[in-house]
């Protein structure tokens, strides 16, 4: 009685045991589904368009195919969520409004060499590598979009365009429209938005 009894209950444990690593490898199918899915949304592939959701409203961006050194940064930073929760910690008003640091979030993205001379120019609209002033190949992850068509004289020789916006221009207008607090006495309509403007997700659509 005593053997048969062990036995059942060998049984019964033997079956909750078979149960338990059922339920675990559902849990980690399930699981792998969603992150293959994520990863399917995150992923390049033969996108030429990003999507940066903003705390102000959606800007698109077409990538420029012909830059495929400054584009290719853009979209492994995209790709990798790099862009996520930054701020456009710059607006220069009636000139550029830059972001893409990553610095805040304790990332420090590697340099890239410049693509120049550019093949496109800096004006309204389109999007370029900000890099330091006067050192070539200093561009990481951060960007900026021109707000007016003069900014091609004083910087194409020095910053490469490697997209345009395609929609949400309104949203880039309102951004450099907000109140900034001065990084310098001497350029009271360059400086820190006074309220954060954040790029909560950067994300491809086609």
């Amino acid at each position: 009685m005593s053997s048969r009894r062990e036995q059942r209950i060998k049984e019964r444990k033997s079956r909750a045991f078979r149960k338990k690593v059922a339920a675990v490898v559902v849990a980690i199918l399930i699981i792998s589904a969603f992150a293959a899915i994520y990863s399917m949304n995150r992923q390049p592939s033969s996108a030429t368009k990003v999507l940066l959701v903003t705390s102000m409203g959606n800007i698109t961006i077409e990538l420029f195919d012909d830059m495929p050194i400054t584009a290719s940064n853009f979209k492994n930073l995209t790709q990798s969520g790099i862009y996520d929760e930054t701020i456009f910690h710059r607006v220069a008003k009636g000139f550029v409004i830059q972001g893409g640091d990553a610095t805040p979030k304790g990332i420090t993205v590697p340099t890239i060499p410049d693509e120049l001379p550019t093949k496109h120019s800096n004006v309204r609209g389109t999007v370029a590598m900000a890099k330091i002033p006067g050192q070539p190949n200093s561009a990481t992850s951060q960007f900026f979009i021109n707000l007016n068509d003069t900014n091609a004289v004083s910087l194409d020789s020095n910053f490469s365009v490697f997209g345009r916006v395609v929609a949400g221009m309104n949203i880039v207008d309102d951004i450099g429209k907000v109140e900034i607090i001065p990084a310098d006495p001497q350029y009271p309509n360059d400086g820190k938005p006074k309220q954060d403007v954040t790029l909560t997700e950067a994300r491809f659509i086609g």
